[in-house]
């Protein structure tokens, strides 16, 4: 994928990635920690993580196909490699998020499950979560580095 509307896809799709993600990952722990709540967002939670683990790899090959066309900097190069790594990020968030949902599906059958392994779900879960949103932040803020870097700092010429 190259552009929508003949913007960069990167561009539009990473927004995606940073509203979702951790979005997903809010709604992960609150599900792990309350079953209130995981009754009744559990199924969002895992098709929000569904679709963040399929966008993610999409964003990243949009990546590369804009910084082939920009050129590599310092910069882009930490934000690209970064950006490679988020898939170690979304799986993980996917993973929990359907052992919430059979955690889910079986106490709604009133099959009881050790307060051990919840605890565990949730402990992973909040491990994932807060994993990917850091992740997310620390590859936008690099994005935004590659992209912004001596832009704010470059003198205004008159008239322009």
């Amino acid at each position: 994928m190259s552009t929508i509307n003949g913007l960069p896809a990167h561009i539009l799709l990473v927004h995606a990635i940073v509203v979702l993600a951790p979005l997903t990952a809010l709604l992960a722990i609150l599900s792990a920690l309350w079953p209130t709540v995981r009754r009744r967002l559990v199924w969002l939670t895992v098709a929000l993580a569904t679709v963040v683990s399929v966008l993610t790899p999409i964003t990243t090959d949009a990546g590369e196909w804009l910084e082939r066309r920009v050129g590599r900097t310092p910069d882009l190069r930490n934000h690209t490699h970064l950006g490679d790594t988020f898939t170690y990020f979304a799986i993980p968030l996917l993973a929990v998020a359907i052992l919430l949902a059979v955690i889910h599906v079986r106490e709604s059958r009133g099959r009881a499950l050790s307060r051990t392994l919840v605890g565990a779900v949730a402990v992973l879960t909040i491990a994932a979560g807060v994993a990917a949103t850091v992740q997310v932040y620390r590859i936008g803020e690099s994005g935004a580095r590659a992209g912004w870097s001596g832009v704010a700092t470059a003198p205004v010429r008159a008239g322009k």
